[in-house]
């Protein structure tokens, strides 16, 4: 639920200003949903940015959704699609991600892939 929670707070609060028409830099968005994680006591356990640009190459070179590794300053503008992806990861247990992309158009923005994932669904079992 913790997981699920900071992507949606990351999306929400994209959806708020988009739709405000009020600039937002990627730094800004990390800090949505990682706040969220470390709310939850698990901050040191998010290890990676929130995001990626998504570009013809899965990574594009566009606006990360990043104050964790480089704190991107650019703006989030219409045109762009990016990942959100926050996660949570005990070391020797599990990890927890969930993943989504979006994409921003003049007044709004669209979450691709309906419907959103709202279960845990296990890939990989340790032994």
């Amino acid at each position: 639920n913790i997981v699920r929670e900071a992507r949606d707070s990351a999306v929400d609060f994209v959806r708020k200003n988009i739709r405000a028409g009020k600039p937002i830099r990627g730094a800004e968005v990390d800090d949505v949903s990682r706040g969220v994680i470390t709310h939850a006591g698990f901050g040191e356990q998010f290890t990676h940015r929130t995001g990626h640009s998504i570009g013809e190459e899965t990574h594009g070179n566009g606006v990360n959704i990043d104050d964790f590794e480089t704190r991107d300053s650019r703006r989030i503008i219409p045109g762009v699609c990016f990942s959100i992806e926050p996660g949570i990861y005990l070391e020797g247990k599990f990890g927890v991600r969930s993943e989504i992309n979006v994409y921003v158009s003049d007044k709004d923005i669209e979450v691709t892939g309906q419907p959103i994932q709202t279960e845990i669904i296990p890939i990989l079992k340790t032994q």
